[in-house]
Parts: structure tokens; sequence; C-alpha cells
């Protein structure tokens, strides 16, 4: 089957995802985010809290919470998942628990233009970026005008604390089990780009957090990019996936496929 040539000039952002876990009523949980409906990326779907990586996340000050030998070489996307979800979710993963109003203080700080790093310092919290393990690398197909190189991290959730929408990008949050998720898609009811659907579809599986913990990669592995590819099959256009990346299905009818 032949793959449609689609060259782009448009270089990929680094990125970073993170995927808080949690054990509730529907049994394994994930939290999620719904964007804003004007925002020229994703507009209206619900996703994972994430965003395009900053310069303050290569800083080397980051590199004194990571107690067990040298730092990994994913250590800036950890900084920036963890970030992202708390300026657009309110939620924190930290190795203590906070204290009252902790984090509306950090939210309003990073408001202002604070540093994250001098927020934290300020704060004396301590971010848990060891608790981090990777799961995968996705990268926007070649054809779009805006692409991403994402690394999507999987973490259990800090106890304690309470998402709150930052109701910018994030207009609403939610808790809810991966096979729920892909039910209210099917109906109509929520809207999913391609990566966080093969998420889903990955997770749907998994009955608690030890068992989506185990999906992520041991060690220091990292991900290797997974880029959908557009293809001409015999039954019509699919974007397609590398064999063995750990998704499935591989192949999936460009009809049925959001990737912004």
């Amino acid at each position: 089957m032949p793959e449609t040539a689609l060259p782009s000039s448009v270089p990929p952002h680094p990125a970073a995802t993170l995927i808080l876990l949690r054990d509730g009523l529907e049994g394994l949980e994930l939290l999620v985010m719904e964007r804003h409906a004007g925002l020229r990326f994703a507009a209206g779907a619900t996703v994972f809290p994430g965003g395009r990586m900053e310069a303050m996340d290569h800083d080397p000050h980051w590199r004194r919470f990571w107690t067990d030998g040298e730092p990994p070489a994913d250590l800036a996307h950890r900084v920036a998942a963890l970030r992202e979800c708390a300026e657009e979710c309110g939620v924190l993963l930290s190795r203590d628990p906070l204290a009252s109003g902790a984090l509306d203080d950090l939210r309003c700080a990073l408001a202002a233009g604070e540093g994250f790093a001098a927020a934290l310092a300020r704060m004396g919290a301590v971010p848990a970026l060891d608790c981090m393990a990777p799961l995968a690398r996705w990268v926007t197909p070649e054809m779009l005008p805006r692409r991403f190189d994402t690394l999507f991290y999987l973490a259990p959730a800090p106890e304690g604390q309470h998402p709150v929408c930052d109701g910018g990008e994030a207009v609403a949050t939610l808790w809810a089990s991966p096979r729920r998720l892909l039910r209210e898609a099917e109906a109509g009811q929520r809207r999913l780009v391609y990566a966080t659907r093969m998420t889903l579809l990955r997770l749907a599986g998994c009955a608690d957090v030890a068992a989506a913990m185990a999906c992520a990669l041991p060690g220091r592995e990292l991900p290797a990019p997974i880029m959908p590819r557009l293809v001409e099959s015999a039954s019509g256009p699919v974007f397609r996936i590398p064999e063995g990346c750990g998704f499935s299905p591989l192949e999936t009818p460009a009809e049925h496929v959001r990737l912004g």
C-alpha cells in the first residue's frame, strides 16, 4: 500500500503531557480537561493536561529535585508536563501534601508571570518528578501546519488535591474511566484527537492504577516516536502507526481521525 507523500517544512514543537491516574468508582480513572472552543489547536477537545515546553523547563535548577543519581535525559519534559498540569488543572504532583491555599497561590503567581521554579521554592513545594513514567511519544503528522512532538507521562494522582480548570485553555475538568470517555466520544458527546483516543484505548483494559503504571516503559527507557502516516489502503485512506508501538489498531480510517 503506497504511502501518501505529504511533506511539511513545519518542525514539531517539543511538548509534554501528564496523565494522572486514580482508583475510583469506575475502576481506573484519568484526569482530563475540555479545551476552550476558541483555541486554534484541538478546539473543544477532551485532552490530558499538557502543552509546549518552555525555556525555563531546561533550567539546571531542576536537577536538584532528582535525588537518585544522574537525572534522566527527559527531565525537562517531566518539568513541562508537571507545570502544564498545574497551570491548566490546578493539580501539582508534589512529594508532600500542600498547605491550604497553596495551589491557588501557585496559579496566581504563574498567571502574574512569576517563574515556576521560583513559585515552588517560595511555597516550599518539591515536585515529584521521579513519580512520572513515560508511556509514549506522539508526533503530529507532517501535513499539518501546527505540529507537536509530545512525550506522554503516567503518574498516580496526588492525594487531597481537587482539579480546578483555569478558565482559559481549560473550561472543564473531569475524572473518568477510559471506557466512559470512549463511549461518550462514540455517542458524539466528546471530541477526541487521535493521540488521546489511542491512549484511552491502550488504558481501557487496565483495572487500576497499578495496571496502568505497568504500561509505562521500564527504567530510563524513552519511547520511540509514533507519527501516524496517511496511506492508501484497499478500503480507502487510513492513518497507520508502526507495528510494535504498543497501540492498536494500527490502521484507522481517515474519516474517523481528528488530528487537531
